[in-house]
């Protein structure tokens, strides 16, 4: 889209500058008097200043356009950018919690005491039987 709004600015440049050197180019090669010739010459020249602040108001709103049309572009990068970042931290959620699944609560087992002896444990030197 830049393009094409751009080349229409370049186009239209193009084409008030080939009116004015082709005007000229008319004028030096009319059959005219000299007098006549000088007469349109000032008047050429009289118009150049008001055919540039035209070319300068034309290159001015395409230039305009072409940075709207870029902060526009720069502003959907940048939201792509967020959005794809977002989208990747939650993959990376999604794929740790696959691999790692939660680890389920089982009961404690019973622990005896240490001052109580093991029902199946023979009794040693170093147990003593309960009173």
């Amino acid at each position: 889209m830049s393009d094409q709004s751009n080349s229409g600015g370049l186009f239209l440049g193009g084409l008030l500058l080939g009116a004015a050197a082709g005007a000229i180019t008319g004028l030096l090669l009319a059959p005219k008097s000299g007098r006549e010739t000088r007469a349109l010459l000032k008047q050429s020249a009289e118009a150049l200043p008001e055919l540039a602040e035209d070319l300068s108001a034309t290159v001015q709103i395409q230039a305009e356009r072409l940075s709207d049309s870029a902060l526009r572009s720069w502003d959907n990068t940048l939201l792509r950018l967020r959005e794809a970042i977002e989208a990747g931290i939650e993959a990376s959620r999604q794929a740790e919690a696959v691999a790692q699944p939660p680890i389920a609560m089982a009961s404690p087992l019973p622990v005896a005491p240490a001052n109580e002896a093991k029902p199946n444990a023979k009794p040693n030197a170093k147990t003593v039987p309960p009173a």
